[in-house]
């Protein structure tokens, strides 16, 4: 049975996580999230390079066979240290989710979403355009603290987003067909930012489309590809043993608030201390 560690600044990894389990469910999983270091995105590229190479390191420790970046802005500004401090394969958000919207996009304008770090990175637009597609990125620097505060389809989450997506969809970009979810805690708004985007706009999620890079790297076939959302009803809770988690900070409020992301409860989930 292979070994998974996915890692995240917090707790928007579990998005990434939760496609894991629907489309590659007999692999045992590592988590871990860096909970008292949190949020990546204000940080510098050397602190979240280290931060994350750490990270890597442990979960390699811990038996990992393959890591997947959970973490947007961890991809974005750290992915070629982690790969070569990394002695196993390494799979992070970006290129899957920038593949998938070039496979989507019929008419190679795409509108991505993210955090401040992770846009101005320029990454999701770097990956776009080496297949000639045209992007605007926004940053939507509001929405995650909506999301952790659990207002997930509250009235002025949509508010917010309609705002953030009336800007992204301006001057030019009117006729983009494809919104890239460019961050982890996004998935939990799919409902509001569909009933905000332009009707006509396919929304892709860059937590399912890692899950899918990892699935097809692991040889699986993909006939699940499309129905993500059905295998977690059939087994929701029979993942003791084969999940750990592992936190940087209060254990008890990462189960708290992990369960919105992970649509299920968490018991294994151990504080941990890293070496600086």
């Amino acid at each position: 049975m292979t070994k998974i560690g996915v890692f995240d600044s917090g707790f928007g990894g579990l998005t990434v996580l939760k496609a894991l389990l629907e489309l590659v469910p007999d692999a045992e999983y590592l988590y871990f999230g860096d909970t008292a270091r949190l949020p990546y995105g204000s940080k510098s590229v050397e602190t979240v390079a280290k931060y994350a190479c750490e990270a890597a390191r442990f979960l390699e420790q811990q038996g990992a066979e393959l890591l997947v970046i959970a973490c947007n802005t961890a991809t974005a500004l750290a992915f070629e240290q982690i790969r070569q401090t990394a002695s196993v394969k390494v799979v992070g958000v970006i290129e899957p989710g920038a593949q998938q919207a070039v496979a989507v996009s019929s008419i190679k304008k795409v509108v991505v979403i993210g955090t401040e770090a992770t846009i101005s990175s320029h990454a999701y637009r770097n990956a776009l355009a080496k297949h000639q597609v045209e992007s605007r990125e926004k940053a939507c620097p509001l929405l995650v603290p909506l999301v952790e505060e659990g207002w997930t389809d509250h009235a002025v989450t949509q508010q917010v987003a309609g705002i953030y997506l009336a800007e992204a969809f301006a001057d030019g970009f009117s006729s983009a067909d494809v919104l890239l979810l460019g961050c982890t805690h996004y998935p939990l708004l799919k409902p509001v930012l569909q009933r905000v985007a332009p009707k006509s706009v396919t929304l892709v999620d860059s937590a399912e489309s890692t899950a899918l890079t990892v699935s097809n790297l692991l040889g699986k076939k993909s006939e699940n590809a499309g129905r993500f959302g059905e295998a977690t009803h059939q087994h929701p809770h029979d993942d003791h043993g084969k999940i750990k988690f592992f936190v940087t900070d209060s254990a008890q409020k990462f189960q708290r608030l992990g369960k919105l992301f992970l649509g299920r409860p968490m018991t294994d989930v151990t504080h941990i201390e890293l070496k600086e």
